[in-house]
């Protein structure tokens, strides 16, 4: 909760500022405003506008919750309140809603695309910066998993870190004594040959990057008769066509930054009643 005030408040003064000119010549009376769907789409953002509730002295009644779809027309929520209260911090209710949404509409539909093969869809760290915390909860509510919020609770090394390791294997062991019990080891392997080194030392997770299909499933195969343990992440030039593709080669997950920062506004609006 914290952290969302903090944003919250942030969000709120960059609008602001100084003070809302339309506070300082109008009468505050109780109002009831609502939203509006435009779209079609996915909700996302309904922890943060309770946040905002909760901070502004507001009350919501809700006709959605975060992951469910809507349709053109649908009203989402209303919100009561002092008039003044509710148009100064209209803008940021509404981005936080289209953000949220637009991220968990997208989300969705490349998990649709891959349902039925048990595959997970992930997302990166490809995040607009200080608002990670809050995309990453937006691609959960599209029904998506997070993959890891940051560089300390997985170690991922990517080709730029293993140009600066000489001994894969004795790297891994050191690692082992020196990073938390708990934390996953992945790494990103571009070829068969750097797949079997990286199986090899002990990664926990094998990173088949920008890899063809046939060269995945190849990787899969391996993975399956020599070390079924590892578990193994698909990324690179992933789209909603090519999407199940990859998942039916058998990998276990799929990560893509698409589903944030390809994610296009969709369109909702605040009415007074």
């Amino acid at each position: 909760m914290m952290l969302k005030r903090a944003f919250i408040e942030a969000m709120v003064a960059e609008d602001v500022g100084r003070g809302d000119l339309f506070s300082r010549i109008s009468d505050s009376k109780a109002i009831r405003a609502y939203i509006l769907a435009k779209s079609d789409g996915v909700f996302g953002g309904r922890e943060y506008l309770e946040a905002f509730e909760k901070m502004y002295g507001l009350h919501i009644e809700w006709a959605i919750e975060d992951g469910e779809a809507f349709c053109k027309g649908d009203r989402l929520l209303d919100i009561y309140g002092p008039s003044k209260t509710i148009l100064s911090l209209e803008r940021s209710l509404l981005d936080v809603a289209l953000h949220a949404s637009s991220i968990a509409t997208l989300t969705n539909r490349y998990v649709k695309a891959i349902e039925g093969t048990g595959v997970k869809l992930l997302d990166t760290r490809k995040t607009r910066p200080l608002l990670r915390e809050f995309e990453k909860y937006a691609v959960r509510c599209g029904g998506g998993l997070n993959h890891r919020m940051g560089l300390d609770d997985c170690l991922m090394l990517k080709d730029t870190h293993l140009k600066t390791i000489d001994d894969l294997e004795s790297f891994m062991k050191e690692v082992r004594q020196k990073i938390p019990f708990t934390s996953k080891v992945e790494i990103e392997c571009e070829t068969m040959e750097m797949v079997e080194r990286a199986m090899k030392a002990g990664a926990d997770i094998v990173m088949c990057d920008n890899m063809g299909l046939e060269e995945t499933r190849a990787v899969v195969a391996f993975r399956n008769e020599n070390y079924p343990h590892i578990l193994l992440e698909a990324s690179g030039n992933v789209t909603l066509e090519t999407i199940r593709g990859i998942a039916e080669t058998g990998v276990d997950a799929i990560s893509s930054g698409s589903i944030i920062h390809q994610a296009n506004w969709i369109d909702l609006s605040m009415k007074v009643e």
